[in-house]
């Protein structure tokens, strides 16, 4: 089955750029967030990287009215019941995400399925909460969502076939590359990823190197394309940290222990080029 309608809920950067790939696809898009001044952000957003394009000569000017066309902002989410699919994208908050699912559980039609782009939490926690746990899905996309290809398509417990084989396919043709990943904290992308940034945390921290070396070692010796502590800032700090609990608290391994430098960075503000100073200062 192919999926045309996509409700999108959350107008931060993943949001933004989910809504984005759906568009361009030809889907018709709900975007849903409880701030307007957030999906008032998130829309001129989209025009500026379509604007982009066509001044590139990738898209004409017709074309990036159509992609436009294709987006409904709304604020309710009643509109979920008109769509087949929900992708739920908001804060990475175990107890949120869980209230957000419960709604749409009572909003949304039997058949519709319910994604989530979570990063690390688990997927047969939030289905726990519904009466559709069949139809719940991790559906993990990359940051910048409309460059980076991969889409961890993870299943719960209860996720049937049918609805795993609907998000594969749709992943597809959103121009993604699918890959079936199990239930566990971190999935597979944060379960490598954030051990790495945080090791370079703890080299920062017990006095090894600078963050600059640390990063142009991993640009230069491992032909990494931007230095872990570079991509700490960008993804934003207490991401990291998150995650790194997560992982910490599902395994209970000493391995996956947050750096203390990380938390520090965290409540002192230091996120990283959201707040304008991590490991690096952005202006």
């Amino acid at each position: 089955m192919s999926i045309g309608t996509i409700m999108v809920i959350g107008a931060g950067q993943m949001g933004r750029g989910i809504v984005q790939v759906a568009a361009e696809a030809g889907k018709q898009v709900r975007w849903m967030d409880i701030s307007s001044a957030m999906l008032g952000k998130g829309i001129a957003y989209l025009d500026q990287q379509l604007e982009r394009s066509v001044a590139k000569g990738i898209r004409n000017q017709d074309d990036k009215s159509a992609i436009l066309s294709q987006v409904q902002l709304t604020a309710s989410l009643q509109e979920a019941s008109e769509c087949e699919l929900v992708i739920e994208a908001i804060a990475e908050n175990m107890s949120v995400k869980q209230a957000l699912f419960r709604e749409l559980d009572e909003v949304c039609t039997e058949g519709t399925i319910l994604a989530t782009n979570t990063s690390s939490l688990p997927i047969t926690e939030i289905a726990a909460v519904t009466s559709r746990a069949s139809h719940v899905i991790g559906m993990h996309f990359m940051n910048p969502v409309p460059v980076m290809r991969l889409v961890e398509v993870i299943r719960g417990l209860e996720t049937t076939q049918t609805v795993y084989d609907s998000i594969v396919q749709l992943s597809l043709e959103l121009g993604k590359t699918p890959v079936e990943v199990q239930d566990f904290p971190g999935f597979v992308s944060n379960r490598i990823l954030m051990p790495m940034i945080n090791e370079a945390v703890f080299t920062v921290y017990e006095g090894v190197a600078t963050a600059e070396a640390v990063d142009t070692v991993m640009k230069l010796g491992m032909r990494h394309p931007m230095g872990p502590l570079e991509l700490a800032d960008l993804i934003g700090l207490d991401t990291c940290l998150a995650i790194m609990d997560i992982l910490y608290e599902g395994f209970k391994d000493s391995k996956y222990r947050p750096c203390p430098l990380l938390r520090k960075y965290v409540k002192a503000g230091r996120l990283g080029r959201k707040s304008g100073q991590g490991f690096y200062t952005y202006t």
